[in-house]
């Protein structure tokens, strides 16, 4: 059901942060912070991105407090991670089940105390799941044709670029700018059916930008870089091409 967003298998990112008792409040603050700004970084619109906090009788029985981000799915808000205070729980439980003292001393300051955890807890796949959400758009353009493009980030686009040769007759030019891009980022190289064509596919794979490699590119020196949510395109010479790219990439 929802495709993937439940399943029996899926891949789970987990951190457990130790903190003096004094600061726990301090450092549950810090870590929402810190993931709200890890997930705005992938590309998420913003306005489908929130934190709610746990309500006492959502608590699990380990957590002095809990806060969920959340995705707005097409089936409604869904967590995608979890921050948890756990307190001392975990090392408390431990040190009782073990027999042995797991608390720490401070080396400048001799205290001794057993520490706090801070945990946050991503899904990788509703992360991935929630990703293509977001970036999956139908549009009409202007005739009346529907475009389908996904709206991926540039960094976290599998496919940073397409060089694409305007004719067969390019292809080996081509295929070695392909080749030199490659030593840098995934490339991909198509020379099957219209420039058209081959356009849509970029866009529906989410390739965000094509390289279109062409006649007057063997006298000029120059290419044709086609950015895909704007579809504008920009003359640049060949030498600069991988510069640009990583420019606009990861920016």
């Amino acid at each position: 059901r929802n495709f993937t967003f439940r399943s029996r298998e899926f891949e789970q990112a987990e951190l457990e942060f130790f903190v003096h008792p004094s600061e726990r409040e301090q450092w549950f603050e810090h870590w929402q912070e810190q993931r709200l700004d890890f997930h705005r970084s992938l590309g998420f619109d913003s306005e489908h991105l929130r934190t709610r906090p746990h309500a006492a009788d959502e608590l699990a029985h380990y957590a002095r407090a809990a806060v969920d981000v959340e995705y707005l799915f097409p089936f409604g808000w869904q967590e995608i991670e979890g921050i948890h205070d756990r307190g001392d729980w975990d090392l408390s439980r431990h040190s009782e089940y073990a027999g042995k003292d797991l608390s720490y001393t401070d080396e400048q300051s001799k205290e001794r105390f057993m520490p706090m955890v801070i945990e946050t807890s991503v899904g990788m796949d509703r992360t991935c799941l929630a990703l293509l959400c977001d970036a999956y758009a139908e549009e009409t353009l202007e005739g009346g044709d529907t475009r389908t493009v996904m709206r991926l980030h540039p960094s976290m686009a599998p496919l940073k670029a397409a060089v694409l040769p305007l004719s067969k007759k390019l292809s080996e030019p081509a295929r070695r700018l392909a080749q030199d891009l490659r030593k840098r980022m995934n490339v991909f190289f198509d020379v099957a059916g219209n420039i058209g064509r081959r356009y849509r596919r970029q866009d529906e794979a989410g390739t965000p930008f094509c390289i279109t490699y062409d006649f007057e590119s063997e006298t000029d020196g120059q290419v044709t870089i086609r950015e895909r949510d704007s579809m504008s395109q920009e003359r640049i010479a060949i030498e600069g091409v991988a510069a640009w790219l990583r420019d606009h990439v990861d920016p």
